[in-house]
């Protein structure tokens, strides 16, 4: 690109201070131009903290900027993020796109008509390690079954124990989508929740069927006194065993894998990728099925 891309982020928490904001900042095809936040002494800290301007509203932030980037919770991003598409704003969105299926169907209906480039974070996707473990898959074939564990006291101690919506929605909202998106994209579409079931303490377990006949399961929760997080992700059938080697890399690395893959999409006028908000859709289809079949 000849110009940077000016990107505004709209949020100051946790996850925009040690992410969103560093890996716009630093990243040479784009620039952190303004932050919008719903406390304005969080934006002014975090926005001065990288040389980008406070704006006062998110109209005053669209009219700065050529895309928005997105770290609050999903109900308020559905919102938000529907008026950015409208103005014509690429967007950069966190997982899950949505609070429920029907504001994720709205939201991706916005996108699209647009025609502005979208991307979710869905962090584990844009590691090379996960694009070469996929590849590898894709290329081999035959897998029958796979599994998935992600166990951490995330919502006990630490930088998000105090975040609402995480507490609310639990597992299945935070860490679920990235299960989900890596069981589907490692052994094919899933078609199915064949059971589903949450503890009094948020402990999920899954089991999905996916085109083609494979099964998968998963287990979830973000409240076990288990440090460091266990986060594994494995197939297997008539060629072994295979598991995603993951890693001790900061998010913001992944995240400016992420943006080289969207200021490329700006560049050449692309608006398809595998993780856009397509994909979050598929993903929010399936966590809205989880919930029937949990009863929940």
């Amino acid at each position: 690109m000849d110009e940077q891309l000016r990107i505004g982020l709209v949020g100051a928490g946790p996850w925009a201070h040690g992410v969103h904001a560093p890996g716009i900042a630093d990243h040479p095809g784009t620039t952190l131009t303004t932050v919008w936040a719903r406390r304005p002494d969080a934006a002014r800290e975090l926005a001065e903290s990288h040389g980008a301007s406070v704006s006062s509203t998110l109209e005053e932030l669209l009219g700065q900027v050529d895309a928005v980037a997105f770290a609050v919770p999903p109900a308020v991003q559905a919102e938000l993020a529907l008026e950015a598409a409208k103005a014509g704003k690429h967007v950069i969105l966190e997982k899950p796109i949505a609070p429920d299926l029907a504001a994720a169907e709205q939201l991706t209906d916005a996108v699209v008509s647009a025609g502005v480039a979208s991307l979710v974070v869905f962090t584990l996707r844009y590691a090379v390690e996960t694009r070469e473990w996929l590849e590898d898959l894709a290329a081999v074939g035959g897998w029958t079954g796979g599994g998935a564990r992600w166990l951490s006291g995330a919502l006990l101690a630490g930088p998000y124990s105090a975040s609402p919506w995480r507490h609310d929605s639990g597992a299945l909202a935070d860490v679920g989508p990235h299960v989900v998106d890596l069981l589907d994209a490692a052994l094919g579409p899933i078609t199915d929740v064949l059971a589903a079931h949450r503890s009094p303490q948020d402990l999920w377990q899954l089991v999905f069927a996916h085109e083609g006949g494979a099964t998968s399961t998963a287990t979830l929760s973000m409240n076990l006194p288990i440090e460091p997080s266990v986060t594994e992700i494995a197939v297997y059938g008539e060629h072994g065993y295979r598991a995603l080697q993951r890693r001790p890399v900061p998010g913001v690395e992944r995240f400016t894998a992420l943006l080289d893959d969207f200021a490329a999409m700006i560049a050449t006028g692309t608006t398809t990728h595998p993780c856009d908000v397509r994909r979050g859709l598929h993903v929010q289809r399936i966590l809205h099925r989880v919930l029937q079949v949990a009863g929940a």
